[in-house]
């Protein structure tokens, strides 16, 4: 969490908000949000100042302003990072990491990241206006009008891995995290640890397009906010929490069929399932010997 609908939420609002604006003073109230820029909290600051920011992208769940000169702010929002554009004499939030003063936008304003966990952070780019360089090995999401999904649905059906392992390989298709990893898969009716060798074509296709309307519903809801560690960049919360149908909701009656939904650990975290709509995969059975290993069929 925050996971692709609500980077999203956050990537328009500062389009809205800050195009134009020059960055004319920065304060680093704590080192651990900077730590992957190499030029230190005091270098950080300075490599800002003066820079006008033209742009607001987004790859995955990352999130970069592009500068008139080529080079970007990059932010990344961990667990709890919040991007808030605030008056100049709004309160201090409690756990203010970073405060960027704008000016020449619409009004004088700040651009505050947020962090209450720190696990999200910010850094600055060369060069990185059309994509930075530290991401380019992220995957495309299925929102984006270039998403290969030919390709993906080839590279998921070569994979022995459970497809909701797939799903969150940030290498293979980017975005996508649990919750709505679960939502898509409950939708397509297909159990997370199915093996992706074990999918046809068609089920790929449709899971990946399950994904894309899961994601474009929760847009149009402002996101998932299940406390108030998401919010956009004016402080409100997303209201997709209230259409899950999975997600969260053990032991509730499935929507479609009214088994409840069970849950299980997954990395760490938590899947949900219903167990009649979505039935575990068979187990493989162990290959003889010096059999040779059986090829799936191409759709």
């Amino acid at each position: 969490m925050p996971e692709l609908p609500e980077v999203e939420v956050v990537r328009a609002g500062l389009e809205r908000h800050v195009l134009g604006a020059t960055i004319t003073r920065v304060e680093v109230l704590h080192p651990r949000p900077v730590r992957r820029d190499p030029r230190g909290p005091e270098g950080f600051a300075q490599a800002l100042v003066g820079r006008r920011i033209v742009g607001a992208r987004r790859r995955g769940k990352y999130l970069w302003l592009p500068f008139a000169d080529g080079d970007a702010l990059m932010a990344h929002l961990g667990m709890s990072g919040q991007l808030l554009v605030q008056p100049s004499d709004a309160p201090a939030e409690r756990h203010l990491r970073v405060r960027l003063v704008l000016e020449g936008a619409d009004e004088d304003k700040e651009l505050r990241f947020v962090d209450q966990r720190m696990f999200g952070g910010l850094s600055v780019s060369a060069g990185g206006a059309d994509l930075p360089p530290e991401i380019a090995h992220i995957a495309r999401d299925p929102l984006d009008p270039a998403f290969d999904e030919d390709d993906v649905v080839r590279r998921v059906r070569r994979r022995s891995s459970g497809v909701k392992r797939l799903l969150l390989d940030q290498n293979l298709v980017s975005g996508v995290g649990n919750i709505y990893a679960d939502e898509a898969l409950w939708r397509a009716r297909i159990h997370g640890e199915r093996p992706g060798d074990r999918l046809s074509a068609a089920q790929v296709r449709a899971l990946l397009g399950h994904a894309r309307d899961v994601m474009r519903d929760a847009l149009a809801e402002g996101g998932t906010s299940f406390d108030a560690l998401y919010v956009n960049v004016n402080g409100e919360s997303g209201y997709f929490d209230r259409s899950l149908h999975a997600y969260g909701r053990e032991e509730e009656p499935c929507d479609r069929c009214g088994t409840p939904i069970r849950r299980v650990p997954f990395m760490n975290r938590s899947s949900y399932f219903c167990p009649a709509c979505q039935p575990p995969p068979r187990r493989r059975r162990a290959r003889p010997v010096g059999a040779p290993p059986v090829v799936p069929v191409p759709e």
